[in-house]
């Protein structure tokens, strides 16, 4: 399944020299939720194939149950090379895989 959605991107609290995520929208993560197959990867991750701007990558979205949604890693190659920061809002297009 294919989705499009823009999130923003945030620092995460734990190691904010490092890691930026964008939470999936709740339809997005309910829907992925449901597809999912079982059992899944470690931590319930799902394969996802992701695009941001001319960017595509490979990575796994983890569910966060603070947040009631899949979080997304956005590598800080791709940040650099779509010039894009924690704070901003970016459009990715999101595949399972």
């Amino acid at each position: 399944m294919t989705y499009t959605f823009a999130a923003e991107l945030y620092l995460w609290a734990a190691r904010t020299d490092c890691w930026v995520f964008a939470n999936l929208p709740e339809d997005v993560a309910d829907e992925i939720e449901d597809a999912a197959p079982e059992p899944r990867r470690g931590f319930g991750a799902v394969k996802v194939e992701v695009t941001v701007g001319s960017s595509t990558w490979r990575t796994s979205v983890f569910p966060s149950k603070q947040d009631a949604t899949f979080v997304l890693p956005v590598k800080k190659a791709i940040l650099k090379a779509e010039s894009l920061r924690a704070g901003e809002t970016a459009t990715f297009i999101l595949r399972t895989v």
